[in-house]
């Protein structure tokens, strides 16, 4: 089974977070989320959370993915957290994926990961500075060998079932997206 780390920081986007850890979970993927300080995160539309564990103590787990969800000011703070940017560098060394969605592909960018990478993000993140070398595309989600980006809210759930094809394969993707009832028949 495989197993995801999803980092939440104080101003992280609810519908983000919360549909990858949901959509995942149906998957029967591994989701652990992890605060970047011990106890409830709050959400920047005023939710709050109460994450698995804290990042501390999951550092030196071993994971398949991690996913920053975006949201502001949700993204500065991870963009600020030097353990998460070295965990990023660790996971696409070790040939692992990373994923973030909105404003979250500028932390992927601040830890050099987006060099040579076709990327996305919501609109006025990476589009205005673009990482060196990088290529901005304006699709909902792009994967870029182990590297994932999408947009924003709206494109949350496409987002995540990318991850689960990733992980789990289009056979358990198409199971998921049919028990979500996307589309009419």
């Amino acid at each position: 089974m495989s197993k995801v780390l999803v980092p939440l920081a104080q101003g992280f986007e609810e519908i983000e977070a919360v549909t990858i850890v949901d959509v995942l979970r149906r998957a029967d993927i591994d989701v652990v989320t992890a605060g970047l300080a011990p106890g409830m995160v709050r959400a920047s539309h005023g939710m709050q959370l109460v994450p698995d564990t804290t990042l501390d103590a999951v550092l030196e787990q071993p994971f398949d993915m991690v996913v920053l969800p975006g949201g502001m000011p949700g993204a500065s703070h991870l963009a600020g957290d030097a353990r998460l940017l070295a965990l990023l560098r660790r996971m696409a060394e070790a040939g692992k994926y990373v994923a973030a969605i909105c404003a979250a592909p500028t932390v992927l960018a601040q830890a050099g990961l987006l060099r040579g990478k076709a990327a996305t993000s919501y609109p006025g993140f990476l589009d205005r500075s673009p990482a060196e070398g990088m290529t901005y595309r304006t699709d909902a989600v792009v994967a870029d060998g182990r590297i994932v980006t999408s947009r924003g809210p709206g494109t949350a759930m496409d987002f995540a079932l990318k991850l689960v094809e990733l992980l789990a394969g289009g056979a358990k993707r198409r199971e998921v997206e049919a028990g979500l009832v996307r589309s009419l028949p």
